[in-house]
């Protein structure tokens, strides 16, 4: 497929995992893509198998950096098509054992940095009638144990593209996120195998119906499809690649 060609899409996260899949899926359909993480090396090696694609560090976790991202995208390019908010840690506990540093920590790099990117690419979005991909959970529709500051950062994620979609539909910015349930990502590598007093009733309650894990691959499809113009018409939706976690 050629979805994408002449389209320029910023990926964050892209030195691995969703955001590397997301990267590749959208550079084989025809994107310009630019790679960002705070990883630079695992950027630039996303990019090197990448035609016509480029790395940049930054740091989600920073707003000036955010901005920079988009300034630096915009000023290389000369417009914005695509931005997909994919960079994101995971943290696992108990909810009265989360340390202050780390949901600090969550908030500014899960939620914080979508709308410090967000703010600075709405303006070229505007211009190119684009869209935003942001990458929520399952965990942002339901519930899940042992994930409460993961999870609240993910919900946030929902609401602000719901909010921001109403927003900017009239003018023809698009606005979805994804919410994967288990990937086989380094995010979720080691899981809670750290938490003392699992009640592993309750995770079950969140496992899939299909197969144990999906692949980056799987959450990238559905990536590019909403990045394209064959999903024009579709905007402010939570699109779940969770193998049946969140049918009930």
């Amino acid at each position: 497929m050629n979805r994408m060609v002449g389209k320029v899409a910023l990926v964050t996260g892209a030195a691995s995992g969703i955001g590397r899949a997301s990267a590749v899926r959208l550079a084989s359909e025809g994107a310009i893509v630019i790679c960002a993480d705070r990883n630079l090396a695992g950027a630039e090696e996303t990019a090197s198998g990448l035609s016509g694609a480029s790395a940049v560090q930054f740091d989600a976790a920073s707003a000036a950096s955010c901005r920079d991202l988009v300034a630096h995208v915009v000023a290389r390019h000369g417009k914005l098509d695509v931005l997909c908010n994919i960079a994101g840690i995971g943290g696992f506990g108990h909810a009265a054992e989360i340390s202050d540093e780390s949901w600090d920590q969550l908030v500014a790099i899960n939620l914080s940095s979508i709308f410090h990117l967000t703010k600075a690419a709405l303006p070229h979005l505007e211009k190119t009638q684009g869209n935003i991909v942001n990458m929520a959970s399952a965990s942002g529709l339901v519930g899940a144990a042992y994930a409460s500051a993961y999870s609240a950062t993910k919900a946030g994620v929902v609401g602000y593209t719901r909010t921001v979609a109403i927003e900017y539909a009239a003018r023809q910015v698009r606005v979805n996120a994804i919410c994967p349930g288990g990937v086989d990502t380094p995010l979720i590598a080691g899981g809670m195998g750290d938490i003392e007093g699992v009640d592993f009733a309750l995770i079950l309650r969140m496992s899939p119906k299909m197969a144990p894990l999906a692949q980056p691959e799987d959450v990238a499809a559905a990536v590019a499809f909403l990045a394209s113009d064959d999903a024009r018409f579709i905007t402010g939706i939570m699109l779940p690649v969770d193998g049946g976690q969140t049918a009930g």
